[in-house]
């Protein structure tokens, strides 16, 4: 380690106690994605104390503001996430709702590393800028809350990340950086090269009900129409090319009715995840496929909603190199592991901004034992949790922005974005959206089929 780097070490060392105090306060205030308002305005508060201007994303939570350094150069984001989990068996769940993946942590280590910046002579020596954002919704959850969100015009996509791409927030950003939190001790820091993108889909079967005991033959059972649609999604997965890494997990809503009627109508609603875009889009097209068959096959209707999730997030790797770099050099070699050509089956709209310009993601690893997204997850190391993330990041700002940014421009100049431009990235996400009554019957009883 440097003298320079011990130096910034300490800066953050410095923030010790904010940054504990608002891990805790974060922990005990924990909302799930779009409704982060709470930890939203604590930051905000947080954030102004420290002197910092803020733009606001206005109708839902998160803001960014931005460091000059006084020279030109890239600008480069780093983000933290705001939202909790809806797991009501957790203990400290607040009215169901607990911070189960860390997200706590995140918010209140960028909130240090804001704190950092503004200590004398840090942004010395550096060029370009640094965009400190704190972003809505990374989970996946609450679809329907969602789309009525979306249906008032409040959000178009779920994510929150995508949904900042959307509003303009990255259109000036070269680079992007997030350090998240990983399991185990063994190491400090990990990563993982990349992970899927996913549909997010909810399909409705619509039957026609009757008394179950009296007359069966005038009902249209919807719930065997959605058990003969599983069933053939399930007979598609051996066609499903393992290197895709596809995954199809549907979850039932319910019905409606009485127990000794004919139930006259099921929602379901699942992820399509996978390794690619294409990938995604040619399964879904078979399950949607095989969805409308079973329909078809039992005289029922189905409504098919496919919906935009995320991205597949690619790493780039000569951003992790670099941030593997600075990883060693703060806690050594034996602390750290980067497993290239690694893949993770979850998701995340990281994996957006990902696809159009150069971005690194790693974790801190030991701060809770359990298991993420778990009943029995604990934050037992708040400290690594948060200060070793917060110093970890200004490390990598400096390595990235020193000796007039060099660093950071040559992984600009070597990146090969998937899409040219946040836009074009936006209208092929848009192709996802389907809204689709994929059976409809004539007065005859005669079917017409159409799902994409």
């Amino acid at each position: 380690m440097t003298e320079q780097q011990q130096i910034l070490l300490n800066k953050v060392e410095k923030q010790t106690e904010m940054i504990l105090k608002a891990e805790r306060w974060l922990w005990a205030h924990p909302q799930t994605g779009f409704t982060e308002w709470q930890a939203h305005q604590y930051l905000v508060e947080r954030f102004e104390e420290l002197g910092y201007q803020l733009v606001s994303a206005g109708n839902i939570p998160g803001f960014y503001t931005d460091v000059d350094t006084g020279k030109p150069g890239p600008k480069c984001c780093f983000m933290a996430e705001m939202d909790a989990l809806d797991i009501p068996g957790h203990p400290e769940a607040v009215e169901g709702i607990a911070h189960l993946c860390g997200h706590h942590g995140q918010c209140a280590a960028l909130l240090g590393l804001a704190a950092a910046l503004k200590e004398p002579g840090v942004l010395e020596g550096l060029s370009g800028s640094i965009r400190l954002m704190l972003v809505p919704a990374e989970e996946l959850t609450q679809i329907g809350f969602r789309e009525e969100m979306r249906e008032k015009g409040i959000i178009k996509y779920f994510g929150g990340k995508t949904e900042f791409m959307a509003r303009g927030y990255f259109d000036d950003v070269d680079m992007s950086l997030m350090v998240h939190q990983g399991g185990g001790t063994s190491t400090v820091f990990d990563a993982w090269h990349g992970c899927n993108g996913c549909i997010s889909k909810k399909f409705i079967y619509k039957g026609k009900t009757a008394h179950a005991g009296a007359n069966p033959q005038n009902g249209i059972n919807a719930q065997y129409a959605a058990m003969l649609g599983m069933q053939a999604c399930n007979d598609l997965r051996e066609t499903f090319r393992d290197n895709d890494h596809i995954r199809f997990h549907p979850v039932s809503r319910g019905g409606n009715g009485a127990v000794n009627n004919i139930p006259d109508e099921i929602q379901l609603e699942s992820y399509v995840r996978g390794k690619t875009l294409q990938a995604i889009k040619r399964e879904n097209r078979k399950i949607n496929r095989a969805l409308t068959g079973a329909a078809l096959a039992m005289g029922a209707r189905v409504e098919l909603h496919d919906r935009p999730g995320y991205a597949p997030t690619n790493l780039d790797t000569n951003f992790l190199k670099l941030a593997e770099k600075c990883c060693v050099d703060m806690v050594g070699a034996e602390k750290v592991k980067f497993k290239y050509g690694s893949w993770a089956y979850g998701s995340t709209d990281f994996g957006d901004v990902a696809s159009v310009m150069p971005c690194a993601l790693f974790n801190v690893c030991g701060g809770f034992t359990g298991s993420a997204h778990a009943v029995d997850y604990r934050v037992t190391d708040p400290y690594r949790l948060c200060v070793d993330a917060a110093k970890i990041q200004l490390l990598v700002i400096e390595t990235l922005l020193k000796e007039d940014a060099l660093a950071a421009k040559e992984i600009i100049a070597q990146f090969v974005p998937e899409f040219s431009s946040i836009q074009e990235c936006l209208e092929s996400t848009d192709e996802i959206f389907l809204d689709k009554e994929a059976v409809v019957y004539d007065d005859e009883g005669r079917a017409t089929v159409e799902f994409f």
